[in-house]
């Protein structure tokens, strides 16, 4: 049986995996946000992120530009492991 600790790092490791396919980052990390978000509706869709990632695939592109390209990553993880994400994603020459 999954703990509930287990499920975040499954959902962790599925967000790694996918931003690391798409974009070959040179840093990421991932923050679990969850535990604040504890009985908020949606909190039950999945859970709360923050990404921090840099890499080439940014260049030249405006801050929206940026993050589309990472919900365009992780489209098949919204609404089934996470609920909000929250990103900041950089270029490596930023």
């Amino acid at each position: 049986m999954s703990t509930a600790s287990d499920l975040q790092a499954e959902r962790i490791a599925r967000l790694r995996s996918a931003l690391e396919a798409a974009f070959a980052p040179q840093a990421l990390t991932i923050r679990d946000d969850s535990a604040a978000h504890i009985g908020h509706a949606g909190a039950r869709e999945g859970g709360h992120f923050h990404v921090t990632i840099v890499a080439a695939a940014f260049t030249g592109r405006t801050v929206l530009e940026r993050h589309r390209l990472v919900y365009a990553a992780l489209s098949e993880l919204m609404g089934h492991g996470i609920h909000a994400l929250s990103i900041d994603a950089r270029a490596s020459s930023d």
